[in-house]
């Protein structure tokens, strides 16, 4: 091989770049031009150069090559010419198996363009031209730079013509393997080529689907249609049962795609035992569809003693939890334990997956009382969130299904420490801080721009209407709490003391009722000086109320951590040691439906007074 590669070189010495006349003569196809051109049978350079001496621009030679050392056989391929090829070969045969830069061959030209005649006749002159025992099977299974064959050429670009052409004359072609260890079955089917893939496995048993990665062109058919699949499987059903670098089976990849036509055409070919395959991390083809939220799965056990649902309430797929709900052939999946003795919704707590927890917990089939091998229950593993607001969340949700904790010593309970309550107030308080100071500016300025300005005696025009009064009230409360919740979150950060959490908490509420204050200020200065006309004030009012209506619901539903029913005087007391945060955010959240059921009123009533 080295030597040819010497010897390749030594003959590119000998070459000359092509005259610009052979070369559009070539290109267009004009046989009889070219044959005009070309000096003598042989060809060679040397006699070219004396023909050239002594005519001119009369004489070419088939050596001749252009800047990428494309001989004249590569153009001629390349543009499909059979004629001209035939012309040239006849002339110099050497120049089959002649390499350009990237070492394709006039068949690597023709099988890229995709023009199958040309790709029949330099076989068949191949074949013709060079002496049974000599090297013409070297020529048709060259190879360019990139480990390519003329049919990896030719079914990366989708070429049908030319792929059924070359496994008609040149089947073995189908089980080589590029550098990259691809082969050309894998590469028709990323081409999306069903007529080259047919053409493939139509042709050779022993062809090769050899992918990236220990994957096969199985694989990549998923990716694409369930006929190429089709294909495939009828015409070797192993492929299914391969496995890639992660140990991963074909139908791993077509359970996490989830479309179902795939996998009901693998399960049909492949054997029963596939649906068992698991990857590196013990995961079934199930596993992957249940991970990624698609519901064709069955119960099947990792390595971790986890099925299905264990996976899909760790990732927080609802529909996976719904399907199973419905499903009363499923029930006994939902208290299943892993290995380690945790549940679904034992699983879905660590995770952190509170959607999950919630439509577990309210199908009534979950039994609470379940401890893991390390003797803790649900309302335990609330201990490892790191979350203020998910951990408030859970210890309410527990508290309203009635979760046990484990038995433990009440001196022994330490108390919740997330890493991110601190940084969170710290940053909250910052940006709350600015927020109620531009309340305060704006408060402050709207009390001497009045609405409907100022007469000559210097008092406000609509001094003594009721809407103006109201106004100025709802002002006054909009300045005066947007200046307490500055204070109060100014000492809170000065101070950093255990108090200053009042402070914080304090100031939220002062901040908020000072925004809703200012928008109902708003509404009464539009109407004060709106004309009389109600239809107008109406549509104000309408406008502001709604709005604020839409706003304090989607709050209140994003914030409350749910409805908190029933006493339980013993859990209550282990919450109120371990987690006081939990019971002080159930308070400030009941006091935020307060103060926004007083401002819905207010709102009411000021709607009603226009």
């Amino acid at each position: 091989m080295e030597q040819g590669r010497d010897s390749s070189k030594e003959q590119a010495v000998q070459h000359m770049f092509m005259c610009s006349k052979l070369y559009v003569a070539a290109f267009e196809g004009r046989t009889e031009l070219v044959a005009r051109l070309l000096t003598g049978s042989s060809g060679l350079a040397a006699t070219a150069q004396a023909m050239n001496a002594l005519h001119p621009g009369l004489c070419c030679s088939t050596r001749e090559v252009t800047a990428e050392r494309s001989t004249l056989l590569h153009i001629a391929a390349g543009r499909g010419h059979t004629d001209l090829i035939a012309e040239v070969i006849r002339r110099d045969s050497t120049l089959l198996s002649a390499l350009n830069s990237s070492r394709d061959t006039p068949l690597h030209f023709a099988a890229r363009a995709g023009h199958a005649d040309a790709v029949r006749a330099i076989i068949q002159l191949a074949r013709d031209s060079v002496e049974e025992a000599g090297p013409w099977g070297d020529v048709l299974r060259g190879k360019n730079e990139a480990g390519d064959t003329a049919l990896h050429v030719a079914c990366r670009h989708g070429r049908d013509a030319v792929v059924e052409t070359l496994m008609k004359l040149v089947p073995e072609l189908a089980a080589e393997l590029n550098n990259a260890g691809v082969s050309p079955l894998y590469l028709a089917v990323m081409s999306r080529s069903v007529r080259a893939a047919a053409g493939i496995v139509g042709c050779r048993d022993d062809a090769s689907a050899a992918g990236p990665m220990s994957q096969n062109a199985l694989r990549a058919a998923i990716l694409f249609h369930v006929d190429m699949v089709s294909l495939l499987m009828q015409w070797c059903p192993a492929l299914a049962t391969e496995l890639d670098s992660n140990k991963s089976s074909p139908l791993h990849f077509a359970s996490s795609n989830g479309d179902c036509s795939i996998i009901k055409e693998i399960l049909m070919y492949a054997p029963p035992s596939i649906v068992c395959i698991q990857d590196s991390e013990g995961l079934s083809a199930l596993h992957a569809a249940a991970s990624m939220g698609n519901l064709p799965a069955i119960h099947i056990c990792d390595s971790h003693g986890r099925n299905f649902l264990h996976t899909a309430a760790m990732k927080g797929h609802c529909s996976i939890i719904s399907h199973v709900m419905k499903n009363r052939m499923l029930d006994y999946l939902l208290n299943e334990q892993d290995k380690e003795g945790n549940t679904a919704l034992h699983l879905a707590v660590l995770a952190g997956e509170y959607r999950v927890i919630s439509k577990l917990l309210s199908s009534g089939k979950m039994q609470v009382h379940i401890m893991n091998n390390d003797g803790h229950t649900l309302s335990d593993l609330i201990e490892n969130s790191t979350g203020f607001y998910l951990m408030v969340r859970l210890v309410v949700k527990m508290f309203i299904y009635g979760v046990q904790f484990r038995p433990q010593r009440q001196d022994h309970i330490n108390k919740w420490n997330g890493q991110d309550i601190m940084k969170w107030r710290e940053a909250t308080s910052k940006n709350l801080a600015i927020v109620s100071t531009l309340v305060a500016t704006v408060a402050f300025s709207a009390a001497f721009n009045v609405p409907g300005s100022y007469g000559s005696d210097g008092k406000a025009n609509l001094n003594g209407n009721r809407m103006y009064n109201t106004f100025l009230v709802l002002d006054t409360i909009a300045m005066t709490t947007s200046v307490m919740a500055t204070i109060l979150l100014v000492y809170g950060r000065a101070s950093r003391s255990h108090r200053s959490w009042q402070g914080f908490i304090i100031s939220m509420h002062f901040l908020w009722l000072s925004l809703i204050s200012m928008m109902l200020a708003f509404f009464e200065a539009a109407a004060a000086v709106t004309s009389d006309k109600k239809a107008m004030k109406t549509v104000l009012y309408q406008l502001v109320y709604l709005g604020l209506y839409i706003l304090i619901n989607v709050l209140i539903s994003l914030a409350m951590p749910g409805s908190i029913t029933g006493r339980q005087r013993v859990l209550k007391k282990r919450i109120n040691r371990q987690y006081p945060f939990s019971v002080i955010y159930a308070l400030n959240m009941f006091m935020f439906i307060v103060v926004n059921t007083i401002a819905i009123a207010a709102m009411d009533i000021t709607g009603n007074l226009r």
